[in-house]
């Protein structure tokens, strides 16, 4: 698990590498969808400039995985989760 401290540092260094673009997916109470999960992860291969091998489709290249916690939560929940999170990154980053 990552603490809220990495969390920080993680997502002000995704703003800058994705042009302050940042985007949260959150799954169901199943997870995410393999499509969704693996592919562009496991399947990126950097020497291709972001394409995945074996096929064309989305660019996986600044795709991250993070887990709120190992158990299951609400989709509101996980939201509100999520929402403190990226408050409290924002926070840290400013020192208070």
């Amino acid at each position: 698990m990552r603490t809220s401290e990495q969390f920080s540092e993680d997502m002000y260094q995704y703003l800058d590498e994705g042009g302050s673009r940042l985007s949260y997916v959150i799954g169901g109470a199943e997870g995410l969808p393999p499509q969704l999960k693996y592919d562009g992860y496991e399947n990126y291969s950097p020497s291709k400039k972001g394409k995945k091998k074996g096929g064309g489709g989305n660019s996986g290249a600044n795709r991250k995985m993070l887990s709120l916690s190992s158990m299951t939560f609400t989709h509101q929940f996980a939201r509100t989760l999520l929402m403190e999170q990226i408050y409290r990154a924002s926070e840290i980053r400013r020192g208070s």
